[in-house]
């Protein structure tokens, strides 16, 4: 695999050629074993790496990968920060990217739409201990007047106790692993999650929380078990000069 140095980030400096004419920007998503492989690959298409190959800004957030004949590559740091190198000898590739996404976590997951709800905590892929439920939340209706609003009443309550539910499980199978959580990833209805977040128990989950959010359909135990494969994704920003060796040779996902 071709080495890359390690470098802090300059103000104002970008080694990479500018945004704009000239260049072809896409995004990929790959899974973390598979992100070697395709760094290395991306750099000898484009001719290995540049003098200055890697940067990282100070939240480590991100790292970039500049390549000899201008290409770069952007990657988010799934479960950030990527942690300093300090000491490390011989520095680790990509400033330490591949160990990090590769590394097994211990992640809660909270899933919540209107009526349905899962919880369950993980180690790396294998699912350690998990619940599902559902309450019924009637859907919404054309009637108007006086059973409009008696109907109104009626689903806001049955909203509230489903979220009240699905707060109960949150709190019976991801609280007490909390000692453990490397971070916490929630799916679903963007509301329905916020609200069953306000309860008072779940308070030390929230900062926990890292993204992406999950857009999942009714949160049955299939789905929760298929979640993995997206919260430890590696997603990519591939930013390629324009011409015939590009063309012919486009970056893919591994």
């Amino acid at each position: 695999m071709p080495s890359a140095s390690t470098s802090e980030p300059a103000s104002g400096h970008d080694p990479g050629p500018a945004s704009g004419a000239g260049e072809t920007t896409r995004e990929l998503t790959i899974g973390p074993a598979r992100l070697d492989r395709w760094l290395a690959g991306f750099l000898t298409r484009h001719g290995g790496p540049a003098d200055r190959s890697v940067e990282v800004p100070a939240d480590g957030t991100s790292v970039t990968v500049y390549a000899a004949d201008g290409a770069r590559v952007e990657v988010a740091v799934p479960f950030p920060p990527l942690a300093p190198q300090v000491g490390s000898q011989p520095p680790l590739p990509y400033a330490g990217l591949v160990a990090h996404v590769t590394r097994d976590r211990t992640v809660g997951v909270v899933l919540v739409r209107m009526g349905g709800y899962a919880a369950g905590v993980f180690d790396g892929e294998v699912l350690r201990t998990s619940k599902v439920g559902s309450r019924l939340v009637q859907g919404r209706t054309a009637a108007g007047g006086w059973s409009q609003q008696r109907f109104a009443r009626r689903r806001e309550k049955q909203a509230r106790e489903a979220f009240a539910a699905a707060a109960d499980v949150a709190a019976r199978v991801v609280l007490p692993h909390l000692s453990d959580l490397a971070a916490v990833v929630v799916g679903g209805d963007r509301r329905a999650v916020g609200q069953v977040l306000q309860d008072h128990r779940l308070a030390p989950l929230r900062d926990l929380v890292t993204g992406p959010h999950l857009d999942v359909p009714d949160p049955k135990l299939a789905v929760l078990r298929s979640t993995p494969e997206r919260f430890r994704a590696v997603r990519l920003r591939l930013s390629e000069p324009a011409g015939p060796a590009q063309a012919a040779q486009p970056d893919q996902p591994a």
